[in-house]
């Protein structure tokens, strides 16, 4: 059984358990989404998660995880629904930085077309 920070971050995520977010998120933790205001310590993911996350359910797929120490990357599918019902889904890859065994950085790249 996979128990990296990051995968189970994903889980927290999917699975919609917010309070778990203190268990691998770093206090002072920035999370990167594209086109978006960092999200900077636990009380605003929070936040995000609980109130402003456009996606209303869904999940990761992870098709690959490397990771050491300090940091980890992996990359996958996700598909779900957004707050309005409609389907989304998209290929990403995330990027981490890892403190004491937690994620203290996420940086997320999303898939879409070329312009």
């Amino acid at each position: 059984m996979d128990t990296s920070p990051v995968t189970a971050l994903l889980d927290i995520i999917d699975d919609g358990r917010w309070d778990d977010l203190p268990s691998v998120l770093a206090p002072q933790c920035v999370i990167e989404r594209p086109g978006a205001e960092p999200l900077v310590g636990l009380a605003r993911i929070e936040r995000f998660y609980r109130h402003e996350r456009p996606v209303a359910a869904g999940r990761h797929t992870v098709e690959r995880l490397l990771a050491d120490a300090e940091a980890a990357a992996c990359w996958g599918t996700f598909s779900g629904t957004d707050r309005y019902g409609r389907a989304v889904a998209a290929r990403f890859a995330d990027t981490y930085l890892l403190e004491g065994g937690r994620i203290s950085r996420r940086t997320t790249y999303l898939h879409g077309p070329a312009h």
